[in-house]
């Protein structure tokens, strides 16, 4: 087993506002959020949202779990579907939609606001593994191995780019300085993740992490197919707007599909037989205990440092994000075939529908208060 120890968070709160409607809140679909007005995504504009269609994907996360739960044979590596040979394709797909997807002229635009990037790139990659540090040395022991694993995971990530965007729209915040922000932070996690998982990771055959060779790995399956798709974004860049809802597909069914064979791999190696249905309350507990106070955090932090709104709200989402898109597919490089993946990436598939949830509620209330004069 590797070397390391991930705590819980202490129970520092953040009550997240409640929603102006009496309907009950439901975790949203960044694809699927209302267009903020007077600003414009650099993605396009945040398409209306469906009420009452279901989230495709937050239903096919939960099919393909239950699905590796009941028969891990199909998903498996080497399994029935051998999924593991379309794993790498997916990987380099999905980096390289985000490539094509993302506008340069956003990045320009928000490139001057330089104590609000200082501040969620400390939080991001400083303030939440330091805050993991401080809590593991207090809740450790009660958390199992993997999973604690799987949290330090979670800390080490970088920002999600789409889900950042689309939260900052919908709050009427800066969106360029949030484009800028959330591509900085997925550039930067291509080498800060790996040190991050360096310090705390041993390898499978109990070796220390090789810094450098992980680095360039990543750097090819990531920044490769991305610094691809700006490249050609110029050329077809109109024709990939036309086709957006197809790409959007392809980027989540690739997630769905390593989550698959991730799960198979863990439930074949005796997760459930291990752990328990005990371990998926302490993973939404822990994941909780990691966003509230985050989020608590940069909103004083912005107020503190004499922030306007619209960059407070770009700190907020941001700097309290952690990224699904980059996660499952990094994690793969940097685990190899640890048998208790399924584990490891438990943290962040919850942090992302909570961090959907509680960041949809916030933002409806940012954009109140905006439309109210800021």
């Amino acid at each position: 087993m590797p070397a390391c120890s991930a705590r819980l968070p202490s129970a520092a709160a953040c009550s997240a506002p409640a929603a102006s409607s009496p309907a009950r809140a439901r975790p949203l679909s960044t694809a699927r959020l209302p267009q903020a007005s007077g600003r414009a995504a650099a993605g396009g504009p945040i398409r209306p949202s469906q009420r009452g269609a279901a989230d495709w994907f937050l239903l096919g996360l939960l099919a393909v779990v239950a699905t590796a739960s009941l028969a891990p044979d199909i998903g498996r590596t080497g399994g029935w579907l051998h999924l593991e040979r379309l794993a790498d394709a997916g990987v380099f797909a999905i980096f390289f939609l985000h490539g094509m997807g993302l506008s340069t002229e956003s990045l320009l635009q928000g490139i001057s606001r330089w104590r609000l990037h200082l501040l969620v790139q400390l939080t991001t990659f400083a303030v939440f593994p330091l805050w993991w540090l401080l809590l593991d040395a207090l809740f450790g022991s009660l958390v199992a191995p993997d999973l604690r694993l799987g949290f330090f995971y979670l800390a080490a990530l970088p920002s999600t780019v789409s889900s950042s965007v689309a939260m900052t729209a919908l709050a009427r915040g800066n969106v360029a300085a949030a484009v800028l922000n959330a591509t900085l932070s997925t550039l930067l996690g291509v080498f800060l993740t790996p040190l991050l998982a360096s310090w705390v990771i041993a390898g499978a055959d109990g070796q220390a992490l090789a810094v450098g060779e992980t680095m360039l790995k990543v750097a090819q399956m990531l920044l490769l197919p991305f610094a691809i798709g700006q490249a050609l974004r110029p050329f077809v860049g109109g024709w990939f707007k036309r086709i957006k809802p197809f790409t959007n597909a392809v980027d989540r069914g690739v997630i769905v599909m390593l989550v698959w064979t991730s799960f198979s791999d863990s439930v074949a190696d005796g997760l459930w037989t291990r752990h328990g249905p005990g371990l998926l309350v302490t993973t939404l507990l822990g994941v909780a205990l990691f966003l509230f106070p985050m989020l608590a955090l940069t909103r004083w932090a912005a107020r503190r440092l004499g922030m306007p709104p619209d960059e407070e709200i770009v700190a907020v989402f941001c700097g309290s994000k952690k990224t699904l898109a980059s996660g499952v597919p990094m994690a793969r490089l940097l685990f190899g075939g640890h048998p208790a993946m399924g584990v490891l990436v438990l943290p962040i598939l919850f942090y992302h529908q909570l961090q959907l949830f509680v960041c949809a509620v916030l933002a409806r209330r940012y954009a109140r208060r905006m439309e109210a004069g800021g």
